[in-house]
């Protein structure tokens, strides 16, 4: 089982392919295991690597102490320095799209490209917006730290897709991996404080795809536009029908869309 020592934790991983480095970066309550069909696909032409959060999978959580995106963004840096990466491409899903925007904010010349899918900006952007992210995500900890994780999963699934309008069917109680209450119950927590997380979006230099469902919430969708007007070297695409885990709803969709987005990113550096 691979692992290396990074910022004091032990991070599994898993590699494939040889070329250029592409990092993937799960969400909350998921695991390296949800880019499993990505590193199948880029394999071809990159070194395609997933590695489990802090927390997640197969890399603990020392004492299950709670933590912050800001060390989830660190714990990324080390990863990658022990992998010995050079400029490799991030791309994160949902609450990796908030540990990939810290990174790329405070390391911009380490990368040479940023992906950011299915995520939110720090900002509230309004009262509502702060309501809605605010209610949701504190009601999903609230109800795991009641009936533990492995218990509330079906609901917590059924409420996701009742939001999506029952449009998709990638949110399923088996693409989620079983993990310890207080494991997801720190990692809800770390999204609902990503608001306090201070991000400078301008500083984000690299060239940026920002990705997001066609039936995505609004909670989500809302954001898209925002982190485009935030982000200077950006691009919006949206993932037909795809809901919140566009890379499992449309795949073929998901991973020619970064494909596109690679591939005019090299075209520009050699102009």
């Amino acid at each position: 089982m691979p692992t290396l020592q990074t910022n004091g934790i032990e991070t599994y991983y898993e590699v494939s392919g040889d070329g250029p480095p592409i990092v993937f970066v799960h969400g909350a309550l998921s695991d390296h295991s949800a880019a499993t069909q990505q590193l199948r696909a880029f394999s071809d032409a990159y070194t395609a690597i997933a590695y489990d959060v802090r927390g997640h999978g197969d890399t603990a959580n020392p004492q299950h102490a709670p933590y912050s995106i800001d060390l989830l963004a660190e714990d990324l840096r080390a990863f990658i320095t022990e992998m010995g990466l050079e400029c490799p491409v991030l791309c994160g899903v949902s609450m990796g799209g908030m540990i990939a925007q810290v990174y790329a904010s405070r390391y911009p010349d380490e990368l040479s490209g940023l992906v950011l899918a299915d995520t939110f900006s720090p900002e509230f952007l309004g009262r509502r917006d702060r309501i809605e992210r605010s209610s949701l995500v504190n009601a999903v900890a609230g109800l795991v730290r009641l009936v533990g994780y492995n218990r509330a999963k079906g609901l917590v699934l059924w409420v996701g897709r009742t939001l999506e309008r029952n449009q998709t069917t990638s949110l399923r109680t088996d693409a989620f991996p079983d993990m310890a209450t207080v494991d997801a119950v720190n990692a809800l927590d770390a999204v609902a404080d990503f608001h306090t997380t201070d991000i400078d979006l301008s500083s984000i230099t690299v060239p940026t795809l920002i990705l997001y469902g066609e039936h995505e919430t609004a909670l989500i969708g809302r954001h898209a536009p925002t982190l485009s007007a935030r982000i200077p070297n950006s691009t919006v695409r949206q993932v037909p029908d795809a809901g919140h885990a566009s890379p499992w709803d449309n795949p073929e969709f998901f991973e020619s869309a970064i494909r596109a987005f690679l591939a005019s990113r090299t075209r520009i550096e050699a102009e």
